[in-house]
């Protein structure tokens, strides 16, 4: 039955022309969401990094399942004594994909590298003048204002000159939104006026190549026979199968119809864990749902407002309600297991009365009409945001709010929060490299407003304390000045963190090898199905 399932599921996918002799290849990966697409320097969605992560390669990467950098298009690298340059040593012999339209007629070189990175530089590129996007990761790391330049000292050896030392550099350009692009394949989208199909129709040097995306439905890959690493690749065809609803996901593993899915409802693990086809993965989240006040509107531009909503927030009732019990109540704005976590910050108490007070000292009047914005998809970070936004709705009325619930579609949420058209949100973070500064610089520096900072705040003593952090080599002064932040952070309130989650990875006992990041993200590169 379970064979006949899984025929009958390749079939309608079109992974099955003729007998299920190669069944064994074939993986089924049932996805959260549809992306905005695959360029993945637009982007810093999870939804978006995942669908375009078995595209590309970095110059670095980090280990499956771990948070070390390894080598990947670069075979290795040198750092300066000054810690301003860094030689990179490309990998000789790499392919990139084609498509109906592309074939490339070289290897991977330097040009790629350079084009990659001169792209989001450079404001006058040509390809970016065709394509006008933004680049929100390399924004708000500082990455636009920190890079000098890039050169090739010849087709095999890129050179980065930075402005000043950036501690965290190797595991920025680990992270997704360096992924390498063909340089070649940009001239070609030019000369035909199609710039925008870098976005749609993607092409890298990684262990799958794009086939089709059909929006709400599927993206195909299929294994890359060209790979530099053929050992990594053992799936012939790889589909994404898109269920925002987290029950069709479960429902669909249930039945083989797919091999691994993500983000299951707290209340399914149980079955889950028993049910002898499969197997649940956990581990702790490297991650952090929290609240974002828009400091840029009011009444949220007061301190003291910001605090009274802080302190009327019921977290250990969402632990209970929306997390049940599967995770940690959050205090600062990063987990305990990042480095240079204070543990000796401690939340405000749960106090409604006190929170009425100042709130009546602000002059915040009885009635004041305010927006709350709910995800619409289950995140790792949350699991019902719709249900916490009730809950919170319910909190804050009782402080004389008329709280309205808003959400849109996952794309249209992220860009219109960007754009701050929200008081209060709900969002959240996974952590993308381990260091620090993915959390402190990425999501509340002043650099990240407009990208990742949803508070919209811009505290310059906070701002100093984080950029100093980023020029200092040393981990005990790293951790001293983010210290200090994170100080600075909880005593202005543009955010109230609630919960850190647990990650519980559901799949079939037939996948082989598969690694749970600590990033949130699903790297297939490695694995194997029975």
């Amino acid at each position: 039955m379970r064979l006949t399932t899984l025929c009958s599921t390749l079939l309608a996918l079109g992974l099955l022309s003729q007998a299920p002799a190669s069944l064994a290849n074939n993986l089924v990966f049932c996805s959260e969401g549809s992306p905005a697409g695959f360029d993945t320097a637009q982007y810093t969605a999870a939804t978006d990094n995942d669908a375009a992560e078995p595209i590309y390669n970095r110059l670095v990467e980090f280990e499956r399942g771990g948070t070390a950098v390894q080598p990947g298009l670069a075979t290795d690298w040198q750092v300066s004594e000054d810690g301003l340059k860094y030689t990179f040593h490309l990998r000789p012999g790499v392919k990139f994909h084609g498509n109906k339209d592309f074939k490339p007629s070289r290897d991977f070189n330097a040009d790629d590298v350079l084009f990659t990175f001169n792209r989001m530089l450079d404001k006058d590129h040509p390809f970016r003048k065709a394509y006008p996007t933004e680049f929100p990761y390399f924004i708000s790391m500082g990455l636009d204002k920190n890079i000098a330049k890039v050169e090739k000292t010849d087709p095999l050896t890129v050179v980065f000159t930075l402005n000043k030392v950036d501690a965290a550099f190797l595991q920025n350009i680990a992270m997704a939104f360096a992924s390498i692009l063909s340089a070649e394949y940009a001239d070609h989208l030019l000369a035909s006026g199609k710039a925008s199909d870098i976005n749609q129709k993607p092409i890298g040097t990684g262990p799958f190549v794009f086939q089709r995306y059909q929006k709400d439905s599927q993206i195909r890959f299929k294994g890359n026979k060209d790979y530099w690493a053929p050992d990594r690749v053992k799936i012939d065809n790889l589909v994404f199968s898109i269920n925002v609803d987290p029950s069709v996901r479960i429902q669909k593993l249930r039945r083989n119809e797919c091999q691994i899915t993500l983000h299951p409802r707290p209340a399914d693990l149980p079955a889950l864990k028993a049910d002898d086809k499969l197997q649940v993965m956990t581990q702790s989240g490297f991650n952090l749902g929290y609240i974002a006040y828009n400091t840029q509107h009011p009444p949220f531009d007061r301190l003291e407002v910001r605090q009274a909503m802080d302190m009327a927030v019921n977290k250990q009732a969402i632990i209970q309600a929306v997390y049940q019990d599967a995770g940690q109540t959050a205090v600062n704005a990063m987990p305990p297991t990042q480095w240079s976590y204070d543990k000796s910050i401690k939340d405000a108490p749960f106090d409604p009365e006190k929170a009425k007070q100042l709130l009546k000292q602000a002059g915040v009047k009885e009635g004041t009409e305010i927006t709350l914005w709910a995800m619409p998809v289950q995140r790792p970070y949350n699991p019902n945001a719709k249900l916490m936004a009730e809950m919170l709705q319910a909190d804050w009325s009782k402080l004389g709010f008329k709280v309205r619930i808003v959400s849109y579609e996952w794309g249209e949420y992220l860009k219109r929060m960007k754009n701050g058209e929200h008081d209060i949100a709900l969002i959240g973070w996974t952590g993308d490299n381990g260091d620090p500064d993915n959390w402190l610089g990425t999501l509340f520096s002043c650099d990240a407003i407009g990208s990742n900072n949803y508070s919209l705040w811009c505290d310059s003593q906070y701002d100093a304390l984080v950029k100093k952090a980023k020029q200092v080599t040393d981990r005990e002064q790293r951790t001293s000045l983010y210290e200090q932040a994170q100080q600075r952070l909880k005593q202005q309130v543009p955010i109230t963190p609630v919960a850190h989650s647990t990650v519980n990875q559901p799949l079939s006992i037939s996948v082989k090898d598969f690694k749970v990041s600590p990033f949130g993200r699903n790297v297939f590169s490695g694995v194997s199905i029975d």
